[in-house]
């Protein structure tokens, strides 16, 4: 339920405080990254209005709580403009024409908990406004979750939300174990010869913790462990060793000048083939025309014959 708050002008003519109300649940439970609708109807005195009309979604408190989603329609027929909110997180399912203002949050996450005040003003002729008092309480889960009658809070078992392997600014490798859960899980490491040095940081409804400076090669895992359960997740860590991998370097090297020393010999090969053929092509083509020795013979006996002939 709500109450008419300061502003609404009860001196008008033919405007009365009756017949305003907005009614809202008392909570609504949505889970982690999906898609959650937080119901909103209200009741207004006046018979119709078409001017225009601006629905308001705040959090934490009314009247003056941050705003989160905002639109205006400036007509009956105009769709209701977000002015406020436009993430593409927020979305008006209902129509404020219809006295339906029920918001849509996409994609939830942990810092989508908490109270919502629904409000619409009208403006124009009439100034009104209305807004609910108490609100409601989105209340978030995560996955596998689970919030029987008995519990007050939401409770969950552990979840290992990342883990990884990370070079810090010391250039050192650190692990990293990010957790979720309600009660807030305790994280632990475990793995060869692990170290002692550890960092904790937590945030709503997540812990991390981080393993410093690792030193040696294998499995380390983390064990994310509250009243409702354990998690593991594990990760595998390998440094680089120059020293061991010499040998790998100068196999590859040796295979590649291998490679490289047929390829020239193929090359040469092809070459030299090459260089014979044209060089027995030019022996053959120079080689000096032979005469008959027929033809020699009868140039020799016309010559003769003809100096005879002269000579008579």
């Amino acid at each position: 339920m709500a109450t008419k708050i300061p502003g609404w002008n009860a001196a008008k003519p033919g405007i009365s405080s009756k017949g305003w109300s907005m009614h809202v649940p008392s909570e609504v439970t949505g889970e982690i990254g999906k898609t959650v609708t937080l119901p909103c109807t209200f009741t207004h005195p006046h018979n119709t209005f078409d001017k225009t009309l601006t629905a308001i979604w705040r959090v934490k408190e009314p009247y003056n709580g941050t705003v989160v989603f905002q639109c205006v329609a400036h007509s009956s027929s105009d769709l209701c403009k977000a002015t406020a909110g436009t993430k593409n997180r927020y979305k008006l399912l209902g129509n404020p024409r219809q006295n339906n203002l029920s918001l849509q949050i996409d994609s939830l996450a942990w810092n989508d908990s908490n109270r919502y005040f629904c409000r619409v003003e009208f403006s124009g002729d009439i100034h009104d406004k209305y807004e609910s008092r108490m609100g409601l309480r989105l209340c978030l889960i995560g996955k596998g979750m689970l919030k029987p009658f008995f519990f007050k809070f939401p409770v969950a078992p552990p979840r290992i939300v990342n883990i990884s392997v990370q070079t810090g600014q010391d250039h050192a490798f650190h692990a990293r174990c990010t957790a979720e859960g309600e009660p807030l899980p305790t994280l632990t490491w475990t793995g060869p010869q692990s170290s002692n040095l550890t960092s904790v940081s937590s945030a709503v409804h997540q812990v991390t913790r981080e393993l410093q400076h690792l030193a040696h090669d294998g499995k380390y895992t983390c064990t994310a462990v509250n009243s409702l359960g354990a998690a593991e997740g594990a990760v595998y860590f390998y440094k680089f060793k120059a020293g061991g991998s010499s040998w790998l370097l100068a196999l590859l090297f040796v295979a590649l000048g291998i490679k490289l020393l047929a390829l020239v010999v193929i090359l040469g090969v092809g070459a030299c083939w090459k260089g014979d053929s044209f060089m027995v092509s030019n022996s053959l083509s120079r080689q000096p025309t032979r005469e008959s020795p027929y033809e020699n013979l009868s140039r020799r006996i016309n010559s003769i014959s003809q100096s005879l002939q002269e000579r008579i």
